[in-house]
């Protein structure tokens, strides 16, 4: 694997295997991998000739400092994983090499995608997702973007911006990966406690009881789809719900009948131990 630290050196590669008319697939990261993000890597290098990872911590989206400080970079680890897949290019920048002091940034109009759920709890977040990639799509210039459904939100938003550039830019949503029992693959879920880990799963039982209900019934309603959420979660003694809504999966804003959407999603976090687990299921996309 090619381990580049310069956006020169990275973007001279690159050109080069452009001009050999390779495909560039790319999956932007900031590390702690997991098997969630090799699935992404393994279907970039299905669908393209070269796959790019980066992994960089983006100062800019994070509303905590030490939410930054502390967040994990075991490199070493990261890059042994990315090996075992063949990932074929590591783009492993500095901060001045993404933010450089001359740098001229466009600005976007989220159409407020960016306001609810995760939005309203980590305000000016995505955006610094934004900023991000939009820089890193700048010096990869790839054939094909991978992101996870995982976050959709973030997803959707990306969506957004690319339609704003007017972008050639494929995008392609990845299904969430998910552990045995069904917990969503996240660095976060080791910071459960062996009894959190236990109740964590719940959310995704949850999920999927909302998911046949809604595609069971005849004219299923999203507010008694809700009442059935909030009552199996009371059942299993999961009482700290960050959010749980059912959205337009375009616009995400919250449906009130299923009729008024042809995709629509439901998004939670609950937190269990401290630990904000989000997930999403999508209860139907015509």
């Amino acid at each position: 694997m090619e381990i580049y630290n310069t956006v020169q050196t990275l973007q001279q590669r690159l050109y080069q295997l452009s001009r050999a008319g390779e495909k560039i697939g790319f999956v932007p990261t900031m590390g702690a991998l997991h098997e969630g993000h090799l699935t992404l890597i393994l279907d970039a290098m299905e669908e393209n000739d070269t796959v790019v990872c980066s992994i960089f911590v983006n100062p800019t989206q994070f509303n905590d400092p030490n939410d930054l400080i502390k967040y994990p970079r075991p490199i070493e680890k990261d890059i042994q994983m990315l090996q075992s897949v063949g990932c074929q290019i590591l783009f492993l920048p500095e901060v001045e090499e993404i933010y450089p002091k001359d740098l001229v940034e466009p600005e976007f109009d989220l159409n407020g995608l960016d306001l609810p759920m995760e939005g309203a709890k980590r305000p000016g977040h995505f955006k610094g997702v934004v900023r991000v990639v939009y820089r890193l799509l700048d010096i990869v210039k790839p054939d094909s973007l991978y992101l996870g459904q995982k976050d959709f939100q973030q997803y959707s938003i990306i969506a957004q911006m690319l339609r704003q550039m007017n972008s050639r830019i494929r995008l392609v949503r990845v299904p969430i990966v998910r552990e045995i029992d069904g917990l969503a693959m996240s660095s976060r879920n080791v910071r459960l406690s062996e009894n959190g880990r236990e109740l964590a799963p719940i959310l995704y039982k949850v999920l999927q009881e909302l998911e046949y209900y809604v595609n069971s019934q005849p004219f299923p309603i999203p507010k008694n789809a809700l009442a059935l959420a909030q009552e199996l979660f009371h059942k299993h003694g999961i009482e700290n719900i960050d959010y749980f809504e059912i959205v337009d999966g375009n616009t995400l804003k919250e449906l009130h009948s299923f009729e008024d959407s042809n995709f629509a999603v439901v998004c939670a976090v609950i937190i269990i131990d401290g630990v904000r687990l989000l997930d999403n299921v999508i209860l139907f996309e015509k």
